[in-house]
């Protein structure tokens, strides 16, 4: 099985702790859902999970049809633009202050016991 080394960073185990650990995650919190390169098509993924968003995407796709065209296609898009626009400016900002919130959390001075 895999097991964890532990090498104490003092002075002369300080090579082999810097090589040993860059195996390993850092132990910073981290509770936001998105980064700026995933946000879009993350975000848009999770919205279409939603039955009444997927339901609004069907009428758009269906009156781009032109038998079935009911209104104008332009008309159609502008309900579901505006409710996704929203809920990804929503999501967006909720986000951005989890991740403030966790820079703040990161940054704070914390006491190691040592002997």
């Amino acid at each position: 099985g895999k097991h964890r080394i532990v090498i104490p960073c003092l002075g002369h185990f300080k090579e082999e702790y810097e090589k040993v650990s860059k195996l390993y995650m850092n132990n910073k919190i981290r509770t936001t859902k998105y980064t700026l390169l995933n946000f879009l098509p993350r975000n848009l993924f999770e919205q279409f999970h939603r039955v009444a968003n997927l339901y609004f995407l069907f009428l758009v796709v269906l009156n781009w049809v032109p038998l079935v065209e009911a209104f104008q296609k332009e008309i159609t898009m502008l309900p579901l633009i505006a409710v996704l626009t929203i809920i990804a400016v929503k999501d967006g900002l909720e986000d951005y202050s989890k991740y403030k919130m966790d820079k703040r959390i990161n940054s704070l001075l914390t006491k190691v016991y040592s002997r």
